[in-house]
């Protein structure tokens, strides 16, 4: 009878985990570099140290932004993001919005884009 629930458990724990295998349901196909851009932005009223994290977070909450890097002392943040998701205006909305204003200076040559 041991024998029988043992084999049942692992015959159950075979079978979820082999459903599992699929990946997420509805995801695309797609080359993540496909629709990938890269923006710097300047960023205004970032007076500390922690300013940059604030930034971040907030940038980083827009659907579609993979990285967000934030720098103090130049006072600038690099965004790479899907331009299919997400477009500049919501990037510079999200920091507005959370008391740094911004605003696109340029788009970085691809040698100095993050990986």
């Amino acid at each position: 009878m041991l024998y029988k629930t043992v084999f049942i458990a692992l015959l159950s724990l075979l079978a979820g985990s082999l459903t599992g295998c699929g990946g997420p349901v509805g995801a695309e196909e797609r080359p993540a570099s496909a629709a990938t851009e890269t923006v710097s932005l300047a960023v205004e009223n970032m007076s500390c140290a922690t300013c940059p994290i604030a930034v971040r977070k907030a940038l980083e909450r827009v659907d579609g932004v993979r990285s967000a890097q934030v720098n103090f002392s130049t006072k600038t943040a690099t965004v790479t993001y899907n331009a299919n998701k997400t477009a500049v205006s919501e990037l510079t909305e999200a920091t507005t919005n959370a008391g740094f204003p911004s605003a696109m200076t340029s788009k970085p040559p691809s040698s100095e884009r993050p990986q």
